[in-house]
């Protein structure tokens, strides 16, 4: 059985059909790519997931769970983690404590004043911090950091609740291709060696092409296409609605 399920759900605003009747499952230690174009409801369909948005119908089974109706940070404890397209950390704050932060949330603590808890999970938040090769970088101040290291940082913080799903939206949104590769790179690292999976929405399709397992492609709510990279690539209802006449596609393809 697949660790994620969906199945036929649909979201609507109004008059508006966002998702209409889209299905799909991740198994544990898969990369699975949401792709479409604007517009094209993906937002929708991971704000699903994730608990932020209720579907009209539909079911979202987590791990034998329901996901329907459930809080955000309910569904966070079951173990569904997610980075954001703009990398939140507290600048003022290292590297490291922003790391205990999330450590501390996970453990339900509260503490007045940050002296108390500084010394609170700080062996693991430097394992994790090496996990995604920040360690080096543990007493800095996040708001000194280059882009791509504190989207690193971020993906620690993710990893602080021992997720077995995560969701990544636009994880190398601004980031140069190096940076790029160098953060994918790392996340199918810790997708087999965790045996997790990840649902990722993305727009750069050298990243798509070089890292997903597979891909689901959305076109106006509903889902178009399902499979592997060269699937995808040949896909002709894909190649008419997400890349125009197919000639952005070739580009792309030569870009990956």
């Amino acid at each position: 059985m697949s660790l994620l399920q969906v199945k036929n759900i649909s979201k609507s605003f109004g008059g508006v059909i966002a998702v209409d009747d889209v299905s799909f499952d991740l198994p544990a230690g898969q990369l699975l790519a949401l792709l479409g174009p604007n517009g094209a409801g993906k937002s929708t369909c991971f704000n699903m997931v994730n608990g932020q948005l209720r579907p009209t119908h539909g079911s979202i089974m987590f791990d034998g769970h329901e996901l329907i109706g459930m809080q955000p940070r309910k569904i966070w404890r079951l173990g569904v983690g997610r980075t954001f397209q703009i990398a939140a950390t507290f600048g003022s704050m290292t590297v490291v404590e922003n790391v205990q932060m999330a450590l501390l949330s996970r453990e339900r603590k509260l503490f007045g004043f940050w002296k108390s808890a500084a010394s609170h999970y700080r062996n693991e938040a430097i394992d994790l911090l090496a996990q995604v090769g920040m360690a080096a970088q543990a007493e800095r101040p996040c708001s000194v950091l280059a882009y791509g290291d504190v989207k690193r940082v971020e993906l620690a913080i993710a990893l602080a609740n021992n997720p077995k799903l995560l969701l990544m939206d636009e994880p190398t949104a601004g980031m140069a291709p190096q940076e790029r590769n160098d953060l994918m790179a790392l996340t199918k690292k810790l997708v087999i060696e965790r045996n997790m999976a990840v649902l990722f929405t993305e727009h750069s399709m050298d990243v798509v092409f070089s890292y997903a397992d597979r891909m689901i492609v959305l076109a106006r709510g509903k889902l178009i296409a399902e499979g592997s990279a060269e699937m995808i690539r040949n896909h002709p209802k894909v190649k008419e609605v997400y890349f125009g006449t197919g000639k952005t596609f070739e580009k792309k393809r030569a870009a990956a």
